[in-house]
């Protein structure tokens, strides 16, 4: 069985409404990473120094040896900083993403996180890389993080974001069953609910286009201006939209060196003076999310087993369950587990069978009005669907022109007239039938597929919630 694990669908085209507090067409979120003292030192612990988002472009780590010029550049976040966006930003709900060992070595600032009543949520123990990291490693880091951070800040974290993360690190937030939201994605301008066993965990995406990081990167921001128009333009083109959460990205020592903040205080002025937008921290979005938008689950396509999946899928297209089976052994995924999605892997089937199989799949659909119909020997999906269009009340003369199309269509091609009716009325489809009556064999045996396609998405619609 192949499963394709990551989710390229989303929400699709056509997102759920927000319904942001106060009919707010946008929800504004800043997060402040708070890193200074627990980024990568030998004084501790670990292998050397650091080389990641600072003013040295291109640093490489030292091992074993203290870093004098990266500390100082990371002890300006913490000693000038800080202070500079807390003067800027004492009056916004604001997001703290707190390294727990940072959040240990810096009391006073976390004094004044608390007196600005700031969220502070977890940003892992230390401010290091996880990719290679055992899982059972980052489980115990993750538990260790919370534990400090709660002995630190007073209360446990609420959020979390690792930032260096593995693709351990989101499934190991989720089952701690401590977040409310879990940040360690990008994928999305909303919120989002992932399922991992039987917890349902929140994902509120995080940002890296939006963030001050790009000052740190050979291909960002070399200016404060560049910053502020890319942080207008994304704000413009969300608010435009309506319904639509922005995230921005800060650091201390970054955002917080003066020839930078100034585009951060016009950014925060220009978004304060539009009427409907929502300064929130990333606590109050997940909450609001969760009450307006709750997890529901439903039994996915793609998580089936085989003889589960072909017996709720197999009738899609008509008496011919070998469609379901082969589409069963494919690389299925969660952008199948909506009908289209599904339908799409079922034509995949359809199409790639042989002419005689295919074949096989038309003459198994019953006459439109026929007999079978009559005789109340149609299968449930068949009824509903002639039902939809009038065609189970017929007057006695419609019921014989439309046997007598069927004689003739069926004499001519070899096969029933095929039609989703969903998308027709009774006379729309009579005169489908006399128009088609025209076409060669090649033409109508193409069109026939094509139909049998539409009433199979049809049908998947009615059993899968989108």
């Amino acid at each position: 069985m192949q499963r394709y694990p990551r989710d390229m669908i989303g929400y699709g085209a056509n997102p759920p409404a927000a319904n942001w507090p106060n009919g707010a067409r946008i929800a504004v979120q800043i997060v402040l990473n708070y890193e200074e003292g627990g980024e990568n030192n030998v004084l501790h612990g670990d292998a050397a120094s650091e080389a990641f988002l600072s003013e040295i472009v291109g640093a490489a780590q030292w091992p074993g040896q203290r870093h004098w010029n990266m500390e100082s550049i990371y002890e300006y976040g913490s000693r000038a900083g800080f202070w500079r966006l807390h003067r800027l930003m004492a009056d916004l709900p604001i997001t703290v993403y707190g390294v727990a060992t940072a959040l240990a070595r810096s009391p006073e600032q976390v004094a004044a996180m608390k007196d600005a009543e700031w969220e502070i949520a977890s940003h892992g123990l230390k401010w290091i890389e996880y990719k290679d990291a055992p899982e059972d490693v980052e489980r115990a880091d993750m538990a260790e993080a919370i534990r400090l951070h709660t002995e630190v800040v007073g209360e446990p974290p609420r959020g979390w974001y690792t930032g260096r993360c593995s693709d351990n690190t989101v499934r190991l937030a989720a089952e701690t069953g401590q977040f409310a939201y879990v940040a360690d994605t990008y994928a999305d301008d909303l919120p989002y609910w992932s399922e991992f066993g039987k917890t349902d965990q929140l994902i509120v995406p995080y940002t890296l286009d939006a963030n001050d990081m790009r000052f740190a990167t050979p291909q960002g921001f070399n200016s404060g201006t560049q910053f502020f128009e890319y942080l207008k333009a994304s704000f413009d083109a969300l608010y435009r939209e309506g319904g639509r959460m922005f995230s921005i990205g800060l650091h201390c020592r970054l955002i917080g060196r003066p020839g930078r903040v100034e585009a951060l205080r016009q950014f925060i002025e220009y978004a304060q003076s539009h009427d409907d937008v929502w300064f929130a921290t990333r606590e109050q979005i997940a909450n609001h999310w969760a009450t307006e938008h709750p997890h529901q689950r439903f039994v996915r396509p793609s998580q089936m087993g085989r003889d589960q999946f072909v017996q709720a899928y197999g009738g899609v297209f008509e008496h011919s369950p070998w469609i379901a089976e082969r589409a069963f052994d494919l690389e299925l995924g969660p952008a199948h587990d909506t009908a289209v999605g599904l339908q799409n892997a079922f034509a995949r089937m359809f199409r790639s069978a042989s002419e005689e199989e295919r074949l096989g799949v038309l003459t198994a659909h019953p006459d439109l009005a026929g007999k079978l119909a009559a005789a109340k020997r149609l299968t449930a999906e068949s009824t509903a669907e002639q039902a939809s269009a009038g065609l189970d009340a017929l007057t006695d003369s419609e019921r014989m022109e439309f046997e007598a199309g069927n004689t003739a269509y069926t004499d001519k091609f070899g096969f029933p007239f095929i039609i989703a009716v969903r998308d027709h009325d009774k006379a729309s489809v009579k005169a489908a039938m006399q128009s088609r009556l025209n076409n060669d064999r090649a033409t109508e045996f193409k069109e026939a597929c094509l139909q049998v396609e539409r009433i199979a998405l049809h049908r998947l619609k009615d059993m899968l919630p989108r």
